[in-house]
């Protein structure tokens, strides 16, 4: 049997990074996660990947950890995608959201170039880019970040480029747009309005929902992470689109639609703090270079992540639950604000 590359995921109890290890697998690579499973990471996303993989419990900001395990594992390419995510919390607080998504990715940045791996992909997000009412973002469009969050991004998209300028490092940064799909957290735009149509309670959209997302389906994006382990070449930047573009409010109607509900459970709630308007990907190049072009449209796709939700609705409950509670100490200290 041929020898297996070898990849490290990390954040790989995450929504895309689990999609991704699940693909990988099936792909026979030899691989290993390493996730710190906070409130957002979840095994079970991984057990279809099963003994196929080994998991690391680990903070990819604690340098000691991250080196043994670069040791022990001597990864050939390695797959960023752990980061705090919610833009909600980050308005919040960013402490978390700086500490995991530039110190976490310095230490990574430092634990690879001296191990020697072949190449690093960083897995961004369009919000780097801030907000565009007409045309298109490029690879080549400076970076603008509206929230703590996107700016802790953008922080580690530089750090990255100065690696790649500096020491030579085999680095690669994609950026996708908003991923869906079966085992998204349900603090997430989709997730929560599946949840509260099931239930027949209010879906908060903010504003009147004329904001504009592009909606990508996370196999799909997974499908194009794998894409850049085959064929990106290091120092290389890339935008993850779909082209499928769509207004919250019309999100909101696609999935009462399927659900069979009443549009009537829509209730418009105060506009976020720096809520961009619009994002929109230019994604020619990943295309031309890769080969790779998004396969599910979004009305498949939204079709099967709701089914996927009813099917698993007792695994949506307890995360809502846990949720809940969170957003309880939240008001308690006189937020009033509804999470994304």
């Amino acid at each position: 049997m041929a020898r297996r590359t070898k990849l490290l995921v990390t954040g790989a109890a995450g929504f895309i990074g689990s999609e991704f290890v699940r693909q990988a697998v099936r792909r026979e690579y030899a691989v290993a996660v390493v996730d710190k499973l906070s409130y957002a990471g979840d095994v079970q996303r991984l057990s279809e990947a099963g003994k196929a993989c080994t998991f690391f419990r680990a903070d990819i900001c604690n340098a000691r950890a991250v080196e043994k395990i670069f040791k022990k594992e001597k990864p050939e390419i390695v797959l960023h995608f752990a980061a705090e995510t919610h833009v909600d919390r980050s308005i919040l607080s960013g402490e978390a959201f700086i500490r995991t998504n530039v110190l976490g990715t310095q230490v990574l940045l430092d634990a690879a170039r001296k191990s020697g791996i072949h190449k690093f992909i960083h897995i961004s997000t369009d919000e780097v880019y801030g907000d565009i009412h007409t045309g298109q973002f490029y690879e080549h469009t400076p970076l603008n970040p509206s929230s703590p969050y996107s700016s802790s991004k953008a922080a580690a998209d530089l750090l990255v480029r100065a690696y790649v300028r500096t020491y030579g490092f085999p680095a690669v940064i994609l950026r996708p747009s908003n991923n869906y799909g079966p085992w998204q957290y349900p603090e997430k735009f989709i997730p929560v309005i599946i949840y509260k149509a099931l239930k027949n309670e209010k879906i908060p959209v903010f504003a009147k929902g004329l904001n504009v997302r592009e909606w990508l389906y996370v196999s799909d994006c997974a499908r194009a992470i794998m894409r850049s382990v085959q064929k990106a070449r290091p120092g290389e930047v890339y935008n993850v689109g779909s082209g499928d573009e769509r207004k919250n409010i019309e999100v909101a109607r696609n999935i009462l639609d399927i659900l069979g509900k009443p549009y009537s459970l829509i209730e418009f709630v105060a506009d976020r703090p720096g809520h961009d308007f619009r994002y929109s990907l230019n994604f020619t190049g990943i295309k031309r270079d890769l080969g790779w072009n998004p396969e599910i449209s979004f009305e498949e796709g939204l079709v099967k992540t709701v089914n996927w939700y009813v099917k698993h609705e007792n695994w949506l409950e307890r995360k809502v639950v846990y949720l809940r509670e969170y957003w309880k100490k939240v008001y308690k200290k006189g937020i009033r604000r509804s999470p994304k």
